[in-house]
């Protein structure tokens, strides 16, 4: 029997004293552990549950959302009102009536509106109510709400810039899923970026959305003497097509300027200052199959981007047709004497992309590209080893970009020592490499007939494959942070040419989706 505490003195002694951190680790992992294995056998009863009563014929009667208080009637009825079997030709049985329920309580997920987990809970009707059998089922999903509005503030630093930021965030605006977003940042390069964009589902589904949106913003582009001013808007349609690929048809309508001129600015750059407005039309396509899209090691991705500008009733100051394809495959090496997964992975990676002027409505001539629409290559986060835009065509020391490009990319990545093959740690070894030209057999004035940009055209995706590609190699450190993907390597360049801006050295970048 415990002896009583008799005197409030050595209450306070007892409470005094400090609890020993391992004992407290020890503790508070086997709570953990209880919990796990309590969910493990929930789980396993469950599924021994609907496997015993699989075939077992049923009608789901009713399905209720609990706790759904800022969501649409309306808005979750077109989710759940199919799933009902007075809908439905024939009865359910259990395990197909789990399964639907389980479809629509994925599509709430994809909203992005509610926390993890929506329990589902399945209950019999009440045997009071005369129109009820004995097959009935009533459902129900326990949801939590996120909260409507998220505000926040940071700043970012990589790719040889530094942004402070701030994002308003507004969920489940009308009870619909829509989502309304406010992001202003000030950065040493971008100088101001103002962009708001709404978005909803359409019909209650997850993948097929409209989004509309505007932007007003001011860049500083070093690399080419000059100040870029965007202002303007967009609206696309995105879906997700049951193959898993993604689509998205869009309408840009944006206001250009060329401005702010360095003093040693080259005539390419100021011949394209001033205003432009460029008013196009673009189809983006997506698959991805890699297993971990920031560190990949089984899989394959591919994107093309397809845009068209200024031409027939689309008016505006440009017209060009711009396509550009990207893809990605990644192998695991197998180690020998290391089951499982080994950490080893082989990734390669090829981008290209080719800009065809146009004749804008009211003329007949083909004009040249502008510095504002064509392609620029080389960094961190494309072709290593070089420098921002430190390929392609330069006037002076102005990188002007190109109208035609290809780069491709190979990385052996190993696990880190010590660290382990789970963790997002890698060392990579990379060879990649890539090539920018601009468009020739221009005329006197830089217009061209159908003819000749066909012949231009042609002429320099033919002079791609003449001589070797720029090129670099190195050794790095990479990690996958869930955001974004992080990479510190030591390049050298191995094939420069003329004019070109390699780095030999360090150099860091941060990106979503490297070369």
């Amino acid at each position: 029997m415990a002896e009583p505490l008799d005197t409030e003195d050595h209450i306070f002694e007892t409470l005094q004293k400090q609890v020993d951190p391992k004992l407290s680790a020890a503790k508070s992992q086997a709570a953990q552990e209880r919990e796990r294995e309590y969910y493990e056998k929930a789980q396993r009863r469950f599924g021994d549950l609907v496997g015993t009563n699989s075939t077992l014929p049923c009608t789901i009667s009713s399905i209720r959302l609990l706790n759904a208080n800022n969501t649409r009637k309306g808005f979750l009825a077109r989710i759940f009102d199919p799933i009902l079997s007075a809908n439905q030709d024939r009865p359910y049985t259990l395990a197909e009536a789990i399964r639907e329920v389980s479809i629509g309580a994925d599509k709430l997920h994809k909203f992005d509106i509610f926390h993890e987990p929506i329990s589902i809970f399945l209950d019999k009707p009440s045997q009071t109510d005369p129109s009820t059998t004995a097959s009935d089922l009533d459902v129900y999903l326990s949801v939590k709400e996120k909260s409507r509005i998220l505000l926040k503030t940071g700043t970012d630093v990589g790719n040889a810039e530094g942004s402070a930021y701030g994002t308003l965030l507004l969920r489940n605006v009308f009870g619909g899923a829509e989502t309304f977003n406010v992001n202003a940042s000030l950065g040493t390069r971008t100088r101001s970026a103002y962009q708001a964009t709404f978005e909803t589902p359409i019909l209650s589904n997850p993948d097929l959305r409209v989004e509309v949106g505007g932007l007003a913003s001011s860049t500083d582009k070093s690399w080419a003497s000059h100040e870029e001013v965007l202002k303007g808007g967009w609206a696309k349609l995105r879906w997700i097509a049951n193959s898993g690929h993604k689509h998205e048809f869009g309408y840009n309508g944006i206001w250009r300027q060329i401005t702010g001129l360095a003093s040693n600015a080259s005539p390419t750059v100021r011949a394209d200052a001033g205003d432009t407005v460029k008013s196009s039309i673009s189809y983006t396509w997506i698959t991805d199959r890699r297993n971990n899209p920031l560190l990949p090691s089984r899989g394959y991705y591919a994107k093309t981007l397809s845009e068209i500008a200024g031409w027939g009733p689309l008016q505006g100051d440009v017209a060009f047709w711009k396509s550009e394809v990207e893809t990605q495959a990644a192998l695991s090496v197998p180690i020998p004497g290391v089951e499982g997964d080994s950490g080893v992975s082989f990734t390669t990676g090829i981008r290209a992309g080719v800009l065809y002027p146009l004749a804008p409505a009211s003329e007949r001539k083909a004009e040249a590209s502008h510095l504002n629409d064509r392609f620029q290559l080389g960094g961190p986060t494309d072709v290593r080893g070089f420098r921002l835009a430190g390929l392609g065509p330069r006037d002076g020391t102005d990188a002007v970009g190109g109208d035609v490009y290809a780069a491709g990319s190979a990385n052996l990545l190993f696990p880190v020592p010590g660290v382990g093959a789970e963790r997002p740690f890698r060392i990579q070894a990379f060879l990649n490499g890539g090539r920018l030209l601009a468009l020739k057999h221009s005329g006197r004035d830089g217009s061209k007939d159908a003819s000749t940009t066909q012949q231009s055209v042609c002429s320099t995706i033919a002079e791609l494959g003449s001589g070797l590609p720029s090129m670099a190699a190195g050794v790095g450190l990479v990690y996958a942070h869930p955001v974004a993907r992080f990479e510190l390597n030591f390049s050298l360049p191995l094939v420069l040419r003329k004019g070109e801006d390699a780095r030999k050295g360090l150099q860091f970048g941060i990106g979503i989706n490297l070369l």
